[in-house]
């Protein structure tokens, strides 16, 4: 057991996801056109709702169902794939994470799917940051046990941008918790943020966890 382990999300605590959305909306609108385009948006949502997480390809294959001849398909999961997701890390998100690794292991903990999720991952350089120590679940605040079996710690930091989710493990955790509530995205600015409990410590940005120490976090050595 280690005295202290960091979690970070990646959506829009690591990774400008918001940015990635609207590269993906432009892209739709060029090859399948305005209409098609907010169908396949409306395919995401509503699986995004029954899975409880964002599925890409997922709501991609869903499209193709209604739509089994149209060629540009093709060209669309292929910008997805091949997307350059280092290029939408946010600024001194890597740093942050070797700044953090100073005092503890750091984990990537995520939600989404089994095949996007884990190549945005990889392919922005994540994976290689937190030297392989990546979970991505469907819904990461239940399977906390999991994440303790894995890496067992008498202290945790979690950085997300959901204060849902901060507020969820908070609750599970307790003390025994530091919750971080970077304000980047469109989840850390909607309304129903001022009725979950305030994180621990709140930030603008992800950088700004370069100014803090050992000390800010709690636990022994604080």
């Amino acid at each position: 057991m280690t005295p202290l382990v960091f979690l970070l999300d990646v959506d829009n605590t690591l990774i400008d996801n918001d940015r990635i959305a609207a590269d993906l909306k432009r892209h739709l609108t060029r090859e399948v056109g305005a209409e098609r385009q907010e169908r396949y948006w409306a395919i995401f949502e509503a699986l995004r709702t029954e899975l409880g997480y964002a599925d890409y390809l997922g709501a991609l294959q869903r499209y193709r169902i209604e739509h089994p001849r149209d060629p540009h398909l093709l060209a669309v999961s292929s910008f997805l794939v091949n997307y350059p997701f280092a290029n939408r890390l946010y600024p001194e998100s890597l740093d942050v994470l070797e700044h953090l690794a100073a005092w503890g292991p750091t984990v990537i903990l995520s939600d989404g799917d089994v095949v996007f999720q884990p190549r945005k991952v990889e392919c922005s350089g994540l994976f290689d940051a937190v030297e392989g120590r990546v979970l991505i679940y469907i819904h990461k605040e239940r399977e906390l046990d999991d994440v303790e079996r894995r890496f067992p710690a008498e202290r945790y930091v979690l950085v997300d941008d959901k204060v849902r989710i901060l507020a969820a493990v908070k609750k599970a955790w307790g003390v025994r918790l530091t919750t971080v509530f970077p304000r980047q995205g469109h989840y850390a600015h909607a309304p129903d943020v001022a009725t979950y409990p305030p994180a621990d410590i709140t930030i603008e940005r992800i950088g700004e966890l370069l100014r803090y120490d050992r000390s800010a976090f709690g636990g022994k050595g604080s």
